[in-house]
């Protein structure tokens, strides 16, 4: 490639990275988040969602108009957009600025997707594309895998307004490299007619499906809202359907489809990125709510997946026209598979168990995003080039809602029945403790609270020193008077005092330490519960994980070249 060739396609890359980044980024810092801006997790889960759904819903319109207003000056005001949402995101003071300012966010990446897909594949000779194109789709995987990591340093040494700060400089770098590189003023544009009927239906398809997916946990699967999103997202599909197979300007060119290769990549792109993100999305909270693990240990603890996909992406682009499609999305999927079985039966305080299957999910998604990246652009140009990597991105997108939507929806299924169990195990436990029915009230009051609130940690004492003393003292008042010994001399009532001091002292023990082993107890169901309600969720997961390897045959056999005679 020529030295203006790699710059651009750098610029591209620097794009598509930053858009892909925030879906994953913000993860690991909502924690710090909820206690900066003094609001409680459902509301500020929005901040993540509205990317999503916004991001999911507008790709394919706004490319479409990319290509027809011009991909460089509209890929320019999506950068700008990111850069205003990132600005406002960085220095919000309420949730309500900060989901503001993720939503303007979301539609500069919307822009920034496909058209830097476009522009980046279109800056290479034919013969170089394949290499693009790898590039570009890698930058797209590591972003995602990348985010906890780095979302987790940030947060760590800069707080976790330096996750939205961090966007600035380098989306200024990139505005500055598309002025000084791109042809603003006289560049190809695609004349056509602006399907806007094709386009409200795409976005409502898109918008009613991954809001669903996203609030099928909170709202309930059966809820009134869930069914009618689903509803309203089946009819809109098939008019969107009907309506693009028979506008002459489609916004979505459905002969892609016919291409085996593609709807292959599609199909793979959504089923491996729900694999993938569901091991990224849980195990870091599992690392932090149950293990204890900082936020930054606990994003750590999951790189070693990132790394795998960094190494072994770029290798397994390369290798797919020696080695064909069918045996390296198999050999993925396989290592997908084998990490799935092995966090199924991990004993998840040896974190080298983890970490073997975390290495394993890490090469099987780094196998598989290489050569689905390049099937999926295939030998199309143009208008189908940019139409096939905006609902490749789209469907990229789906995989990471429907991963955390199946997976999230799991586990506060699963958190729900644990807690049940813990709840009930602790009305039995505390039958055994010596203590009045107004202080069992009161210690299963706390353990209620720290349960529901998510704390693992052992209650206090059930008398302290302080209140020890005012026992002894009732105690020996008491005995005094019932003895008629308030009037005895002084010598007689401290050999009182010490012996109640002395039984009363015993008595505090007893109870104190069928307290501690009552919390004790709990604290140690409490993480055992915790642990399957995470745990869980991957054991069911991992038969399917292992029918993923019949989505090969989707794609064509390679064709072996006949041998000379």
């Amino acid at each position: 490639m020529k030295k203006k060739q790699i710059i651009i396609l750098v610029t591209m890359a620097l794009g598509i990275f930053l858009c892909m980044l925030d879906t994953t980024v913000m993860n690991i810092a909502l924690p710090a988040i909820q206690t900066g801006l003094h609001t409680d997790l459902n509301t500020l889960q929005w901040a993540l969602n509205v990317y999503t759904i916004t991001f999911a819903a507008l790709t394919i319109p706004l490319g479409r108009i990319g290509d027809q207003v011009g991909r460089h000056k509209v890929y320019v005001l999506g950068l700008i957009l990111f850069f205003i949402g990132s600005l406002l995101s960085a220095s919000s003071s309420t949730i309500a600025l900060l989901i503001a300012g993720r939503e303007i966010q979301s539609i500069g990446a919307a822009i920034i997707f496909p058209a830097s897909m476009t522009i980046g594949i279109n800056s290479v000779e034919l013969s170089k594309r394949n290499q693009a194109v790898v590039i570009l789709g890698i930058t797209q995987g590591l972003a995602t895998a990348f985010g906890p990591t780095i979302g987790g340093l940030i947060t760590q040494f800069w707080g976790w307004r330096g996750i939205f700060y961090i966007n600035i400089p380098l989306v200024l770098l990139a505005i500055v490299m598309c002025l000084l590189l791109l042809p603003l003023r006289k560049e190809k544009i695609v004349r056509a007619r602006l399907d806007v009927t094709g386009m409200l239906l795409a976005i409502l398809t898109l918008f009613s499906l991954t809001l669903a997916l996203v609030q099928g946990s909170t709202w309930g699967w059966t809820s009134d809202k869930i069914l009618c999103l689903f509803s309203g997202f089946v009819v809109s599909l098939s008019l969107f359907i009907w309506r693009e197979s028979r506008t002459s300007d489609p916004m979505i060119r459905l002969d892609l489809f016919k291409y085996r290769h593609f709807t292959g990549a599609v199909v793979v792109t959504v089923l491996s990125g729900i694999f993938f993100v569901g091991m990224m999305v849980l195990m870091p909270s599992f690392f932090t709510k149950v293990q204890g693990h900082t936020e930054l240990t606990a994003a750590l603890m999951i790189t070693p997946a990132s790394i795998m996909v960094f190494l072994l992406s770029p290798i397994s682009g390369l290798l797919l026209k020696k080695v064909g499609s069918r045996l390296l999305i198999a050999t993925g999927f396989f290592f997908l598979a084998a990490g799935y079985v092995g966090i199924s039966i991990m004993n998840p305080d040896l974190y080298w168990q983890f970490a073997i299957s975390c290495v394993l999910i890490g090469a099987g998604y780094g196998i598989i995003i290489g050569p689905i990246t390049v099937l999926s652009a295939g030998d199309f140009t143009g208008e189908l080039l940019t139409a096939s990597q905006s609902v490749t991105g789209v469907f990229r997108q789906i995989g990471t809602v429907l991963a955390v939507a199946i997976f999230v929806s799991a586990l506060s299924t699963n958190l729900g029945t644990a807690k049940a169990q813990v709840w009930t195990t602790a009305q039995n436990e505390i039958k055994k403790v010596s203590v009045s029915q107004a202080e069992k009230k009161q210690i299963l009051q706390t353990t209620h609270k720290n349960l529901y609130s998510g704390t693992t940690t052992t209650g206090s004492p059930a008398v302290n020193s302080h209140e020890e003393s005012k026992i002894i003292e009732s105690e020996t008042r008491q005995y005094l008077v019932n003895h008629n010994g308030t009037q005895w001399p002084d010598s007689v009532k401290k050999k009182v005092q010490i012996k109640i001091t002395e039984i009363v002292k015993e008595k505090v023990k007893k109870i104190n330490r069928q307290v501690a082993s009552y919390h004790e107890n709990i604290t140690k169901i409490v993480k055992q519960k915790m642990t399957w309600a995470f745990i869980k969720p991957y054991q069911v997961a991992m038969p399917f994980a292992w029918l993923l390897l019949s989505t090969v045959f989707i794609f064509e056999k390679n064709k072996r070249k006949p041998k000379n005679i």
